[in-house]
């Protein structure tokens, strides 16, 4: 069974192989994608990082989810050297760069616990899966061309781990370098990145393209993570362990 919704202004996909699939299992995955996108929005003028930027929240009274992404926000600036900033340049707060890898691994972990065990979620481009696919083989993942977007410059098999990618192509310019905020990132169109699951891959590939060109070092010196990057001139750049996911086990 697989459906597609829009939430979080981007189509999320839910594909579920296994037998015992009901739409039971596909509603609690929705929900709680609805559910974050009511909390985090920046969109929504009711949510509750809305009503923080106004001032309206204190932070004694924040969510227990507001507080674990503020906290994770704070590690993953710290271990991105400062390239990773949830605060925007005009001092208000924008945690969707780690809010939704974020979600989708807490989908899938809802998944998890209702056994399942061969299952994809895809949310804007950023995937989580399980098992096998509906064929009986591994999942795979195809990464778009950035110059030609109904082409894909090369599938991927991600065995398992969290595969995200960051970039322009689709989007504009919604990722900036917090240490140069006027300086648009010119150089770079794509980013992929392979983690060990889909939040780690997720916070990663965003700090890594607001670098630039620089990224994909960033990403070879990051233990158990892999990238492939695709400059504005459509040069691509691997990391040294990335041929390992193109190819099916």
């Amino acid at each position: 069974m697989r459906e597609t919704r829009i939430i979080m202004g981007m189509p999320v996909i839910v594909e579920i192989v296994d037998s015992s699939a009901d739409a039971d299992a596909f509603e609690k995955v929705f929900d709680y994608f609805v559910s974050v996108d009511k909390r985090f929005s920046t969109y929504k003028k009711e949510s509750e990082i809305s009503q923080i930027n106004r001032g309206e929240i204190s932070k004694r009274e924040w969510s227990k989810d507001m507080k674990e992404i503020f906290a994770l926000a704070e590690e993953t600036k710290k271990e991105t050297a400062g390239y990773f900033d949830i605060q925007k340049p005009d001092g208000s707060i924008d945690p969707s760069g780690i809010v939704k890898g974020w979600a989708i691994r807490n989908a899938a972990r809802i998944l998890d616990k209702e056994g399942f065990k061969n299952f994809y979620v895809d949310v804007g481009g950023d995937i989580e899966t399980r098992g096998k696919n509906a064929e009986g083989r591994e999942w795979s993942i195809g990464i778009r061309n950035p110059f030609k977007r109904e082409e894909n410059v090369k599938i991927i098999y991600p065995h398992g781990a969290g595969v995200a990618t960051s970039g322009t192509y689709i989007r504009g310019n919604h990722i900036y370098n917090p240490h140069e905020p006027k300086k648009s990132i010119d150089n770079v169109v794509s980013l992929t990145v392979i983690g060990s699951d889909i939040y780690e891959a997720d916070r990663f590939a965003t700090a890594a393209f607001a670098m630039g060109k620089e990224g994909i070092h960033f990403i070879e010196k990051l233990s158990g993570f892999e990238g492939y990057l695709i400059d504005t001139d459509g040069v691509a750049t691997m990391t040294s362990g990335f041929a390992h996911y193109t190819k099916e086990k």
